[in-house]
């Protein structure tokens, strides 16, 4: 395992430990919502079904077809404040 592999564990295991991890999800829910990503994302799944055809679509390929659009398409803003609240995060629980 790599350094940049442990420093991604130990932070990912110290968020989940103290439920910083949940707050940050919730946060990323309603920031997405609020900028209508959620409502762009279900709409690109719909066209995408209609597209295939819903029998020949399985959510796997749902999910592997719009995974890349989604994380693109994620506003700066909300990736910044993200990673603003796990830096502040971090340096109040440093060790």
């Amino acid at each position: 395992m790599n350094k940049d592999t442990r420093l991604k564990a130990t932070v990912n295991q110290k968020l989940t430990e103290m439920g910083e991890r949940e707050r940050l999800k919730e946060l990323l829910r309603a920031k997405l919502t609020e900028c209508g990503w959620k409502d762009q994302m279900k709409a690109h799944c719909k066209e995408v079904i209609k597209e295939k055809g819903l029998e020949h679509v399985t959510v796997e390929d749902l999910v592997a077809e719009i995974t890349p659009k989604g994380r693109a398409m994620v506003p700066d803003s909300v990736k910044k404040e993200l990673l603003h609240r796990i830096r502040a995060f971090l340096s109040q629980h440093a060790s």
